[in-house]
């Protein structure tokens, strides 16, 4: 809304095996153990995508192939929109001593004694790759007159709200905490070493300082609107998880992206019955949803204009990846008035800060 894009938001990372439901993660710990997932004929499944990892490929083949097994009606369950994850053959103590976390989420998210029974799994987003540009500086890219990497100056990001674009299309091995790690003492060095001795100093701050964010408050809490907060969150939830999930295609997205450009719209007609100044959690689930409405629009616009399979954004329709056309970042920019995205794009860095490490050509992931 300040006008700076979000970066590679198509990229989405599913986690294969998220409790039936509720969604809660089963960590990569239980297949890690001997855990094996079936589907509704009872056949380890994995054996037909990845014969030599099996269920331990990564997470992406692994969310395409529950997706894969449901779609061709091997689901289970009365709707058969799920797969099992079965523990119930490694012994007993095992479970208690290298997995009692998740023998305690299955039981209580799912209901299932792990020991005899299996956890009804499906696919959960997990992790997005895209967010704030920066540099790995930390500091905020926003392309400008010709020059890609120019800055905001003084505006940093870290973490998993930033994209420094270490995981590319796809996180893989490296840990999430990689990013807060390094790139937040990336950021400590800029202000050290840069910041503090270029001698910056805060400008004076205008007199009506914070006024428009309590105005912005007020307008949200006090707007005569007819649509409660829930209803359309559960409307966008249930439009991503249809059409912008693990398989993509040019028709369905784009159904979806209506949809969520309605959703978008109808913020405006939102109802906050809740008018409190303290503690109002309706006024922060409110605030969160206009930020995942935000989200969904640019996502959705992002992922139908890449024309290619990457990584985490896999297309039915357009199935290779085209590094001739496509080996760039999208930056998406909200278009506000027309509940659109505007999408501009970014050269990849293809070679290393240091001449240490000779650069490594892209290829193709295979199993």
């Amino acid at each position: 809304r300040a006008g700076l894009p979000g970066e590679d938001l198509e990229f989405v990372q599913f986690h294969p095996t998220g409790v039936y439901g509720p969604g809660v993660l089963i960590t990569e710990g239980a297949r890690g153990e001997g855990g094996i997932l079936k589907n509704s004929e009872g056949e380890r499944f994995m054996q037909r995508y990845a014969p030599k990892a099996l269920d331990l490929a990564s997470r992406d083949v692994v969310s395409r192939a529950i997706t894969l097994e449901i779609l061709a009606g091997r689901g289970c369950g009365p709707k058969k929109d799920h797969v099992h994850l079965q523990l119930h053959h490694l012994d007993p103590a095992t479970l208690h001593s290298k997995l009692p976390g998740i023998s305690e989420s299955a039981k209580t998210f799912a209901g299932v004694d792990v020991t005899c029974e299996p956890i009804p799994c499906v696919p959960t987003v997990h992790y997005t790759m895209g967010g704030i540009p920066t540099l790995w500086t930390g500091e905020v890219v926003s392309p400008r007159n010709g020059d890609e990497n120019a800055i905001v100056p003084g505006l940093l990001a870290a973490g998993e709200a930033a994209c420094a674009s270490v995981h590319g299309a796809n996180r893989l091995g490296a840990n999430s905490l990689l990013d807060i790690l390094v790139f937040g003492k990336s950021c400590a060095n800029t202000v050290i070493f840069n910041l503090a001795k270029e001698g910056r100093k805060q400008p004076e701050l205008p007199k009506n300082a914070g006024e428009k964010s309590i105005a912005d408050l007020d307008k949200i809490i006090y707007n005569k609107g007819d649509i409660p907060t829930a209803r359309l969150r559960e409307r966008m939830k249930e439009t991503m998880s249809l059409y912008a999930a693990v398989f993509r295609t040019e028709e369905n997205m784009q159904k979806g992206l209506d949809i969520i450009r309605d959703c978008y719209r109808d913020f405006s007609h939102i109802q906050v019955d809740d008018k409190s100044p303290v503690w109002n959690s309706n006024l922060i689930e409110t605030l969160e949803l206009r930020n995942l409405l935000t989200n969904s629009l640019l996502t959705i616009k992002s992922a139908i204009l890449r024309k290619e399979s990457r990584g985490a954004h896999a297309r039915d329709d357009f199935q290779e990846r085209d590094d001739d056309n496509w080996m760039k970042h999208s930056l998406a920019y909200l278009d506000d008035e027309n509940a659109d995205g505007v999408l501009k794009y970014r050269s990849v860095h293809k070679k290393p800060l240091t001449n240490e490490i000779p650069p490594v050509p892209p290829q193709k992931r295979v199993y």
